[in-house]
């Protein structure tokens, strides 16, 4: 009489045989599967131009002129107390304007942030400040 012996190993060609089964599947069909489409909305273009910005210039005497590109970029002479009011006025003819400052390079610091303290006084959302770019 002969034992028997166990078997300590496994036999994976079935594990393959549906392996391969299932790989042709998934072959056959990934080309039938239609691709979901979104159908978007077309908007055409804005009713507004783009409104060119309006600058706050800075001289180097401290003097504050104003120039809006919007009417043709004339630079005219503004006192510091009478910009707020100025301001506010542009803001309202064109609420989306960008309100730029141009100081000249040897004006203090301060006097840049009181003019952007006034600016953000008048609820203004665009500010920039212009420089030149190096050489």
């Amino acid at each position: 009489m002969r034992q028997r012996r166990l078997m300590n190993q496994i036999n994976v060609v079935p594990y393959i045989d549906v392996m391969l089964v299932l790989l042709v599947i998934f072959m056959v069909t990934a080309p039938m599967i239609q691709t979901g489409s979104v159908d978007l909305p077309s908007v055409g273009k804005s009713a507004q131009p783009a409104v060119g910005p309006l600058e706050v210039i800075i001289r180097a005497d401290r003097s504050v002129a104003l120039r809006d590109r919007a009417k043709g970029g004339a630079e005219e002479e503004v006192s510091r107390s009478d910009l707020p009011g100025r301001l506010h006025a542009a803001q309202q003819a064109n609420p989306q304007q960008a309100v730029l400052i141009a100081a000249d390079k040897s004006v203090r610091y301060e006097l840049v942030l009181d003019v952007m303290d006034q600016l953000q006084r008048q609820n203004v959302a665009k500010i920039g400040l212009l420089v030149q770019p190096a050489k």
